[in-house]
């Protein structure tokens, strides 16, 4: 089984130049369409309740119920993008999304609050997370891995996504600090980094296979093995910078230092026994 454990659905365009077909170009049907063509079996939708989608969440929602098989929503809880974004009663929010979207995930964008976790609506919303056994999927660069460390070891049942290879970059010189942060937080066993956005760690994002991002590549999936990484598009952002098909061989074909039973675990292995041990109903 193949799982893309980040895409993205709105019933309205978000992204500006203005497209001709707004209403449909970002639909969940244009992401059906591109897994049925290569053979992805089910894929993480990352609701973002971005411009004109202010309803998102329920949008993904009715998705989920009309490809039950197909879709697993991971609710816009109080992304940096919010009025809500890290204002009290973030535990009690994140539980209504969860009984409202039987969840067993939820994404946050976060911003520089770097120390937000450490207060007492942190350790609330944590712990929230983790009783509700809900797996958090988070956008933070290289700035946040130290205060997320921190968390994940307190927390030792957090389960925590870092997005595109959370804040790895080619353009970074040597000796490459902002990297070794990335790297380090392989020391924490509950931290997972999804293995996409090649095109956002490349020095070019039009260059496909993106080599120059590869020996980053090879380095996280050293320290992390295999059981941490997940793959995933990023579709349908993806499509400014290589196809939906590229998404999926940029890793499976062009990644050749990772084994052939490796690679089954990061393109869906790894995803389902996370899903499975998550709250909520598949």
């Amino acid at each position: 089984m193949i799982i893309d454990c980040h895409t993205h659905a709105w019933d309205r365009w978000p992204y500006e130049p203005a497209v001709p077909d707004p209403e449909t170009r970002g639909a969940i049907e244009q992401l059906l369409f591109e897994m049925d063509r290569n053979d992805v079996d089910k894929a993480i939708i990352v609701c973002a309740r971005i411009d004109h989608n202010p309803h998102n969440n329920d949008y993904i929602a009715t998705c989920a119920e009309k490809y039950p098989d197909r879709i697993v929503q991971f609710a816009d809880v109080d992304c940096s993008w919010t009025e809500s974004y890290h204002q009290p009663g973030a535990a009690e929010r994140l539980e209504a999304a969860a009984a409202q979207y039987h969840l067993k995930g939820y994404t946050q964008y976060l911003a520089d609050d770097f120390g937000w976790f450490e207060t007492s609506e942190g350790q609330k919303f944590i712990e929230k997370t983790v009783e509700l056994k809900l797996i958090a999927s988070f956008a933070f660069m290289h700035t946040w891995h130290e205060p997320l460390r921190a968390v994940c070891r307190q927390y030792p049942d957090l389960v925590v996504m870092g997005h595109h290879l959370a804040g790895t970059r080619a353009s970074e010189k040597p000796p490459y600090p902002n990297f070794q942060e990335v790297l380090k937080s392989a020391e924490v066993p509950n931290i997972y980094l999804k293995l996409s956005g090649f095109p956002y760690v490349s020095t070019s994002d039009w260059d496909f296979p993106f080599a120059d991002a590869h020996w980053m590549v090879r380095e996280i999936y050293k320290h992390y093995g295999a059981e941490r990484l997940c793959w995933a598009s990023d579709y349908p952002p993806v499509l400014w910078y290589m196809t939906y098909k590229q998404s999926l061989e940029v890793f499976r074909t062009h990644c050749s230092f990772v084994s052939e039973k490796d690679k089954g675990m990061i393109l869906g292995e790894n995803m389902g026994r996370l899903l499975e041990n998550a709250g909520g109903v598949l």
